[in-house]
C-alpha cells in the first residue's frame, strides 16, 4: 500500500490516521480495558484524524502545488490539463512533485541559454552581414568615383574600373542569394523533393562543371578505390547538388596547386550512405572545427576575403543536410588536408 517514502497525499492521511488513532485508542484501552470501546475510539479517531489531515493537506499543500503546476504551465488550463491536474496530480506524491518541478526548471535552463546563444549568434550574424555586404558596395562606389573623376575618359582606365565594379556586383548578387537560399532553408520555404540518382555520376557532374577551376590549380580529381561501383541514393537531387558544389568549390579554394581532391561513397548500416570528400589543401586548425558550419564564419577573415566566397557556403551545406534528417561533419589538420562528409539515405 505504501511504497517507499514517495506517498501521495491521501496515502500520508491515512497512514497519519492510522498512527494518531492507533495510539489514542490503545491509551482508551490501557484506562480501560473493554475492546469495543477501543474499536469504537480507533474508527472514530481514524476516520476524524483522516479528514483533518486529508483537508490539511488538500487545503494548504496541494493547492499550493496546484498553484505552481498553472505557473508552470503560463496560459489557461486545457481540459486535458485539468483532468491531469484534478485526477493525476493528487495521487502524486512530493517526491514525484519535486521532480517535476526541477525538470521544468532544467527545461527553462536550457531554454534561457539557447535564447542567450541565438542572440549572441544573431547580433554576430547581423554584424557580419553588415561588412559582407558594405564591402563590395564601397569597392563599387569606389570605382565608381574613379570614372565619374574623369577615369572614363582613359579606355583602359574605364574599361577596368567597370570590370571591378561589375565583378563586386556579381559578388553581392552571389551573396544575397545565398543569404535567400539560407533563409529559404531555415523556415522550411524550400521543400526537399527526393528522388533516386546514382551519388557517383552526381560527383563526376560536378566536377566536370567546376573543370576549369581544377585545371587553374592543376588539381587532380579521383574516386577512392572501391567507390567506384555506382550507388543510388534517395534525395532531393538539385539540393546535393549544391552540397556538392559547395564542397569541392572550397576545396579547390584552400588546395594546393598540383593537389588532389578524392570522392569516397561508403555502405552503412540502417541502408544509409557516407559520402566524403577529401583534399590535401592547407587544412584547418582544430580550435576552428566546431564553429565551421556558422554563417559568415571564417577561420582567416584576410586570407578568406581575398579568395572571395559570401561565407554562407558551408552553412548552406548543413541546413541541406539536416533537412534530410541526415548529419554533415568534418575532419581536418593544417598543412595535411580537409575531409568533409555527410550522410544520406540509400
Amino acid at each position: 500500500m505504501f511504497k517507499d517514502k514517495n506517498l501521495s497525499p491521501k496515502q500520508l492521511a491515512l497512514l497519519t490516521a492510522l498512527i494518531l488513532s492507533s495510539l489514542i485508542a490503545l491509551s482508551v484501552f490501557v484506562l480501560i480495558a473493554n475492546w469495543k470501546l477501543l474499536l469504537v475510539y480507533f474508527i472514530a479517531c481514524f476516520a476524524v484524524i483522516y479528514f483533518l489531515v486529508n483537508q490539511i493537506l488538500e487545503l494548504f499543500i496541494y493547492k499550493k502545488i496546484k498553484l505552481i503546476y498553472k505557473l508552470i504551465s503560463y496560459t489557461k488550463a486545457s481540459k486535458r490539463e485539468e483532468a491531469y491536474q484534478k485526477y493525476i496530480l493528487p495521487r502524486k506524491g512530493i517526491d514525484e512533485v519535486r521532480e517535476d518541478v526541477e525538470k521544468w526548471a532544467a527545461q527553462k535552463a536550457y531554454e534561457i541559454q539557447q535564447l542567450q546563444s541565438n542572440e549572441q549568434f544573431r547580433k554576430e550574424f547581423l554584424q557580419n552581414l553588415s561588412h559582407e555586404i558594405k564591402t563590395p558596395i564601397f569597392a563599387i562606389q569606389g570605382y565608381l568615383e574613379l570614372l565619374s573623376d574623369g577615369a572614363v575618359e582613359d579606355p583602359i582606365l574605364s574599361k577596368k574600373f567597370i570590370g571591378q565594379a561589375e565583378a563586386n556586383v556579381q559578388r553581392l548578387v552571389g551573396l544575397l542569394n545565398d543569404v535567400d537560399v539560407i533563409t529559404n532553408l531555415e523556415i522550411n520555404k524550400d521543400s526537399i523533393l527526393k528522388q533516386h540518382f546514382i551519388m557517383q555520376d552526381l560527383i563526376t557532374e560536378v566536377v566536370q562543371n567546376l573543370n576549369v577551376k581544377l585545371l587553374k590549380k592543376n588539381m587532380q580529381f579521383q574516386f577512392k578505390k572501391g567507390s567506384e561501383l555506382p550507388i543510388e541514393v534517395f534525395a532531393d537531387k538539385n539540393k546535393i547538388y549544391q552540397v556538392l558544389v559547395n564542397i569541392f568549390s572550397n576545396s579547390v579554394k584552400y588546395g594546393k596547386i598540383d593537389g588532389e581532391i578524392t570522392a569516397s561513397v561508403y555502405h552503412l548500416e540502417d541502408k544509409k550512405i557516407l559520402v566524403e570528400i577529401t583534399d590535401n589543401g592547407i587544412g584547418i586548425d582544430e580550435a576552428h572545427i566546431p564553429r565551421l558550419f556558422e554563417r559568415f564564419y571564417r577561420t582567416d577573415d584576410a586570407r578568406s576575403r581575398d579568395i572571395g566566397g559570401s561565407g554562407l557556403g558551408l552553412a548552406i551545406c548543413k541546413h541541406i543536410i539536416e533537412a534530410h534528417g541526415e548529419n554533415i561533419h568534418v575532419r581536418s589538420q593544417l598543412n595535411v588536408g580537409t575531409t568533409i562528409g555527410f550522410t544520406l539515405p540509400q
